[in-house]
């Protein structure tokens, strides 16, 4: 279950100078002591992965990886059941690494923001540096989600005194804080609901406004008009568009990039503009391939075997985005 999950992030895993199974990592008194497998750059372990059972439980495994750390120069430590994935880095303390992961996810759950993460672990990719700048950021903004949330389902005395002191003037006892967490959380939940709807409906404005201003869409290949269809994306698609934006999150907000359908392809424009394509994925054809316009707007193709070859034209994809910008 782990070796596909490497191979997808660009890593020959039946390679042993890059992807190392049984690497040793001996420590104190302890020999013959192994990590599963070894990301190895310049001959030199920057990544360790442990892996568990999948129906077994992380959190009582991290001492065993943290020992494997500390015995080798590695920056980061994977820990998995090959459902669920755990990173671990030094933030705290040089070649010590934390007790806390900074990075969690499940495959059955994924998320863009988790897609934009892995990017800088996936081999073609691989920016050890970023990843670890990141990391202090992920780790505490993981903390401030599992806090808020905590705090929506069940307010701290607290967390209800601060909110009282905001709203209410009457004296803080504990009779009144009890009164209180109730309203606290119906409000909490209602602020959540008023917040998404807002978001839909500004979402459904726009998708609206995309479909009044945009009816017809050139075809690359042929260069006829074609009609824009309201299809759904299909998985496949849905992620080469979470690749492009993660390829362009550090230059743009990528919520201003769209997409659009015809029969043969999808389009990805920037700022709802048809006249401004990103790039096109050509799917549903034996050999897949996406183009990029050049600087007179014709088509480049660039082939791809799998959605990770997608990086390998970030510079494309980027130069696009630079002259709208």
């Amino acid at each position: 279950m782990v070796l596909p999950f490497f191979q997808l992030l660009g890593y020959n895993v039946f390679n042993p100078l890059e992807f190392v199974p049984e690497y040793a990592a001996d420590f104190g008194v302890k020999k013959d002591a192994r990590v599963d497998y070894a990301i190895l750059v310049n001959d030199a372990p920057v990544i360790l992965i442990e892996c568990k059972p999948c129906n077994e439980a992380l959190d009582k495994h991290s001492g065993q990886l943290f020992q494997y750390f500390a015995a080798t120069p590695a920056r980061f430590g994977i820990l998995t059941n090959g459902t669920k994935y755990r990173f671990y880095t030094d933030l705290n303390e040089s070649n010590k690494m934390d007790s806390d992961h900074f990075l969690e996810f499940d495959i059955f759950d994924m998320h863009e923001n988790t897609l934009a993460e892995l990017k800088r672990f996936a081999k073609p990719t691989l920016d050890i540096e970023g990843a670890f700048n990141a990391a202090s950021e992920l780790k505490y903004m993981g903390k401030i989600k599992s806090l808020l949330d905590s705090l929506r389902t069940n307010p701290s005395d607290g967390f209800t005194k601060y909110i009282m002191s905001e709203v209410y003037d009457g004296m803080k006892t504990q009779k009144a804080i009890d009164e209180f967490r109730p309203i606290i959380q119906r409000g909490f939940s209602q602020y959540i609901k008023d917040a998404f709807g807002e978001m839909l409906k500004t979402a459904m404005q726009g998708q609206e406004a995309h479909r009044a201003n945009v009816e017809l869409t050139p075809n690359d290949e042929t260069g006829e008009q074609e009609d824009v269809d309201d299809s759904p994306m299909s998985m496949e698609e849905l992620e080469a568009f979470a690749i492009v934006k993660s390829i362009l999150r550090d230059m743009i907000d990528v919520d201003i990039l769209s997409w659009q359908h015809t029969k043969n392809y999808m389009v990805i424009l920037f700022d709802n503009n048809s006249h401004k394509r990103i790039c096109r994925f050509w799917f549903n054809r034996e050999q897949k391939y996406i183009t990029t316009p050049d600087e007179s707007k014709k088509p480049v193709r660039h082939d791809i075997n799998s959605l990770n070859d997608i990086y390998k034209y970030s510079n494309f994809i980027r130069e696009v985005c630079e002259r709208y910008i």
